[in-house]
């Protein structure tokens, strides 16, 4: 029987057979075993050799040639984007700026499913791009809730993507409705557009306008923006979520992440600084930085699970920071055993770290499957339950009669723990011994995962040894909390810890639920 969110595992009171039903893992179990941040971004902007640039949209008088499929931006776009979409299955879509116009798609589903090869070439060519793929932290899965947003307004047009949480945007929102505003979406990226439009109605420039906006907006906001003459890329006061910059030859590109320049043969030149605006047009990129910006806040989930591993993050690489934890874990919860084994994918690389500074030999104990239809978007529930039974297998060989330690990212409650525990016993293994590469998750978090609640969270209402029972495990040992600063080496930022802390760099929000903005039928006239 499937068990809801709140619910948290009882002590087996057996070990099952292998292929017992019971270890079968849905696709509703995995996805809600983990936290999720929300999205990725992306932006480009294909410029011209310095003596061709020019302030001008396409067509204007020495305006640069017309795009040709040389300048196309569209399949590094793509590329992009599917590099990113770890960091967001639910939707995505990509803006164009063709001549001055901007031409968007967007809808539910994955890259490959959104983007066929058809409904690209579908798209306009142009210079400038935005792209998004979404995970949703405030708002629910549809196609309104989607990015980019395109607004049109009486001095212009623009395309924004944002990455984030804001903190105060049940009280913008709020005070925007009585003021007769009206909402196409229940995402707090709307309410960001609109503040950045409302500040453009009284500015002289687009990056004026968010410069202003961003003395209204508070909490954790990456963002990328396209107009008809530029591109913007801001990053939050704090620097919850990143955000990079990088070239090819004379054209600028911004990414979430490191990998997704890499995915287009991009060079990597820096990441933005916390409360830092970068405007690109045809011949110049300009920098401006808010004042009070202290980059305090990046969010060391992004380094324990969030991030591909081969992302470089504020100077940090991913990699090597879960590498790291697994040594931390081998040094504080040292445990006799004969192999270490990582839960795919975030976890594997905490496991090898472990096995290194342990000793202990390191083995592949997991086999995940990874040709299974996406079932949320499957028609019937019957057929979605019957579309996927298991997305992991034991791999009995490499545990059966032995001592296993399991190193995974984190346990958010319970559940899905304790089944992965049994795979490993149903698989043979004499003891299983449960590392997890972050603290204990015991608070909301307010600024881009769906924690938005502690009855989620199994660590806020059970001890180490009750959670330990409740999962079946031999032993269990977290991250120690002062560990996470030491995690990412070289790291040019301060973290934000308060999911495990509870201590937040800004004020959380009155309402922290992901569905804050929804709204039934019958609340209305």
């Amino acid at each position: 029987m499937k068990r809801t969110l709140s619910s948290f595992p009882p002590a087996p009171s057996s070990v099952p057979a292998a292929g017992d039903p019971s270890l079968w893992l849905d696709e509703d179990e995995w996805q809600a075993a983990k936290p999720h941040e929300e999205c990725g971004i992306f932006a480009i902007f294909r410029r011209d050799p310095p003596d061709r640039n020019n302030d001008f949209p396409a067509g204007a008088p020495g305006a640069p040639a017309p795009v040709d499929a040389a300048h196309d931006v569209r399949i590094d776009t793509y590329q992009a984007l599917f590099a990113l979409q770890h960091r967001g299955q639910e939707s995505c879509g990509i803006a164009v700026n063709a001549g001055g116009d901007l031409f968007c798609r967007k809808d539910v589903g994955l890259v490959s499913e959104v983007f066929s090869g058809e409904n690209l070439e579908k798209m306009p060519l142009g210079r400038m791009a935005v792209a998004h793929c979404r995970y949703g932290t405030t708002g629910a899965k549809n196609h309104n809730n989607a990015q980019p947003l395109l607004v049109n307004h009486h001095k212009g047009a623009m395309a924004l993507c944002h990455n984030g949480n804001l903190a105060n945007a049940a009280d913008l929102r709020g005070k925007l409705e009585k003021r007769g505003a009206i909402f196409h979406s229940t995402s707090d990226s709307e309410v960001l557009s609109y503040v950045i439009t409302q500040e453009r109605l009284r500015t002289r420039s687009i990056e004026e306008a968010v410069r202003g906006a961003m003395k209204i907006v508070h909490g954790a906001y990456s963002i990328v923006l396209m107009t008809r003459a530029k591109i913007i890329a801001v990053r939050d006061p704090h620097g919850f979520r990143p955000l990079c910059m990088g070239h090819i030859g004379h054209d600028i590109v911004f990414a979430s992440e490191s990998c997704a320049l890499d995915a287009i043969g991009a060079t990597f030149d820096r990441d933005l600084e916390a409360g830092e605006v970068v405007v690109v047009t045809a011949n110049a990129v300009k920098s401006y930085r808010i004042d009070g910006a202290v980059h305090d806040g990046m969010c060391v989930f992004e380094y324990i699970y969030f991030a591909r591993p081969d992302s470089v993050l504020d100077g940090a690489s991913v990699q090597e920071a879960r590498l790291r934890a697994g040594s931390f874990l081998a040094l504080n919860h040292p445990v006799q055993a004969d192999v270490v084994i990582g839960v795919p994918d975030s976890g594997i690389d905490a496991a090898v770290g472990f096995a290194r500074q342990s000793g202990i030999p390191y083995g592949v104990g997991f086999v995940k499957n990874r040709y299974i239809a996406r079932t949320f978007i499957e028609p019937g529930e019957q057929v979605r339950k019957n579309a996927v039974r298991m997305k992991l297998s034991a791999v009995s060989s490499a545990v059966k009669g032995k001592r296993v330690v399991m190193v995974d990212d984190s346990i958010v409650r319970g559940t899905t723990s304790a089944r992965i525990v049994s795979l490993l016993r149903a698989a043979g293994a004499s003891e299983v011994h449960v590392r997890l590469s972050a603290p204990p998750f015991k608070f909301p978090c307010h600024f881009g995962t769906d924690i938005d609640s502690q009855d989620k969270l199994i660590a806020a209402h059970m001890d180490n040894e009750g959670i330990r029972k409740a999962i079946g495990a031999d032993s269990l040992g977290y991250l120690a909390v002062e560990d996470c600063d030491k995690l990412a080496r070289g790291a040019k930022c301060g973290f934000c810890k308060g999911c495990f802390t509870g201590s937040y760099p800004v004020a959380p929000p009155k309402s922290t639920l992901k569905h804050k903005f929804e709204r039934t039928l019958s609340a209305r006239d």
